[in-house]
């Protein structure tokens, strides 16, 4: 009886990372200057916000921002996952009340992992203008030179 009542909290709580953490996360993205565009993808819906800002993201997700602004040069950052503290604890409470179900969970959803860098700061650098070369005028060619064809 001691084993089916383990075997039933086991799969009520799936993971424990899963439990205590969730399997989302918040973003939180800014720049300096602020009024960037930032681009998220890698989320179920593509998101652009303008920063300061924040999402909400799947802890499994593969995420890359793209910040662009007129007159700045563009950035991406690609971010990370690393198993946090909080995280590799869940995880490893899944050999005391989960087992390998509540393991699979935990890697399926991503919920012992969190995303780096949180938050995710970058100072967007002016873009070098491109000059136009002056156009120099040709001289024009003696009338001379010019019948004889050179």
């Amino acid at each position: 009886m001691r084993l089916f009542g383990i075997v039933a909290l086991s799969v009520m709580l799936g993971g424990c990372a899963s439990v205590t953490r969730g399997t989302t996360e918040n973003i939180s993205i800014s720049s300096t200057p602020s009024g960037v565009e930032a681009e998220v993808t890698g989320l179920e819906v593509p998101t652009t916000c303008t920063t300061p800002c924040a999402i909400v993201a799947k802890r499994s997700a593969d995420i890359t921002i793209t910040f662009q602004k007129e007159g700045y040069e563009s950035q991406t950052v690609q971010l990370t996952k690393e198993v946090s503290g909080t995280g590799a604890a869940g995880f490893a409470g899944n050999l005391l009340a989960g087992g390998l179900i509540g393991m699979g969970v935990d890697a399926a959803t991503g919920a012992a992992t969190d995303h780096k860098p949180n938050p995710v700061i970058v100072t967007m650098q002016p873009s070098v203008p491109t000059r136009a070369r002056p156009t120099v005028p040709k001289k024009p060619r003696p009338a001379a030179a010019r019948e004889a064809g050179t």
